[in-house]
């Protein structure tokens, strides 16, 4: 078993543990493999060991490395998406999931509508409202979550993403896991949609996010190491 197939399955087992504490199904849960600044034949492993998908952070990354990865699988956008870019970012990408802002749905909606197909977003909220991050701040969630149902016909849209501000304890990620899960239930049922997906938690804090009601994690480090620079 190599080193990515060993740390995938621990993984699995702790995810399937927080899963237990909390009454839920760890078949819920998916694993998004962010790969970013790890090389073409890291990608390809990580798909051959099972990885739900594959996240990149950008999208000129993701041109070049794409293209050398030869197994299948869905690759989904977690970086902040300029509008210049969202042509190329629909070639590359089976989801968006840092839609944050209306001028970025109306570019995406506009392109799609001339494709003539749809494609899977998630909306981005910035709950720890830091200027360095995407995002729309929590009392903007609204206006956009209802834009994109009644002007985007071509986004579909799947649920909401989140990055909590760093904190070296994990517990201190669950006040904000835990609003994204109340936001989306509050969002599901004004609008009589599906639950919604919620992409929260990365290596450090993970475990704190399927507790709360996590169904992607973004896991980089924990199964690659430290990030090639």
């Amino acid at each position: 078993m190599s080193h990515l197939a060993a740390r995938l399955s621990l993984v699995r087992e702790q995810i399937t543990a927080a899963c237990a504490r909390v009454g839920r199904k760890p078949e819920e849960v998916k694993i998004l493999a962010v790969t970013k600044t790890h090389p073409p034949e890291v990608v390809t492993e990580a798909i051959a060991c099972g990885v739900d998908a594959i996240g990149e952070n950008r999208v000129q990354e993701t041109l070049a490395k794409k293209p050398l990865v030869p197994l299948a699988a869905p690759w989904h956008l977690v970086g902040t998406l300029q509008r210049n870019k969202a042509k190329r970012a629909l070639e590359l990408f089976d989801l968006i999931a840092t839609v944050d802002r209306i001028p970025l749905a109306q570019r995406l909606e506009a392109l799609l509508c001339a494709q003539g197909r749809s494609l899977p977003i998630m909306v981005e909220v910035n709950l720890g409202r830091e200027p360095q991050k995407g995002g729309c701040l929590p009392e903007a969630l609204d206006s956009l979550f209802a834009y994109i149902l009644e002007q985007c016909p071509h986004l579909a849209l799947q649920g909401l993403l989140t990055v909590p501000p760093y904190h070296p304890d994990p517990e201190a990620s669950r006040p904000f896991f835990r609003e994204l899960r109340l936001q989306a239930e509050r969002l599901a049922a004004r609008y009589a949609l599906p639950k919604l997906e919620l992409s929260m938690g990365m290596s450090e804090d993970f475990l704190v996010a399927v507790e709360e009601g996590a169904t992607w994690v973004r896991l980089g480090r924990v199964l690659f190491g430290e990030r090639r620079r």
